[in-house]
């Protein structure tokens, strides 16, 4: 696998599909750009998500991260855009997206972005208490 900053996001299969179980992870050095000012906009994101057949891969998640370091997006765009490419690549039951930003210009943003499968009557697991 590459080392470069990718869009492709690579799966395996979920070791154990018969159950629901919530996967946790912490992205604390995601970068892109502001389209208004160019400058750059630094995130830490929360992923939490119940698989169903698929898991994400971690280095093509890291890498796919990597890849908006020099794309202009609002924060509103890149949380909703990210979370669209991981549900179609992985087809979770349940996933939810959260981008904490840091201050900028005395202000912080945090966009949360969900998706469930149409059928799934499972619970939405609580928002978890990363410690940094």
């Amino acid at each position: 696998m590459s080392t470069n900053p990718s869009k492709e996001l690579d799966v395996f299969d979920n070791p154990n599909p018969d159950r629901d179980y919530t996967i946790s992870i912490r992205m604390p050095e995601f970068t892109c750009l502001c389209p208004k000012t160019g400058q750059p906009d630094f995130a830490t994101l929360y992923l939490d998500y119940i698989p169903d057949q698929f898991c994400v891969e971690l280095k093509a998640l890291k890498l796919y991260i990597w890849s908006y370091r020099d794309e202009g997006a609002f924060h509103e765009a890149v949380t909703n855009a990210i979370l669209d490419d991981l549900v179609a690549a992985t087809s979770p039951r349940y996933m939810r997206l959260c981008a904490r930003f840091y201050v900028r210009g005395g202000i912080y943003t945090t966009v949360t972005a969900e998706y469930s499968k149409p059928d799934w009557q499972g619970t939405i697991p609580s928002d978890p208490q990363f410690s940094d």
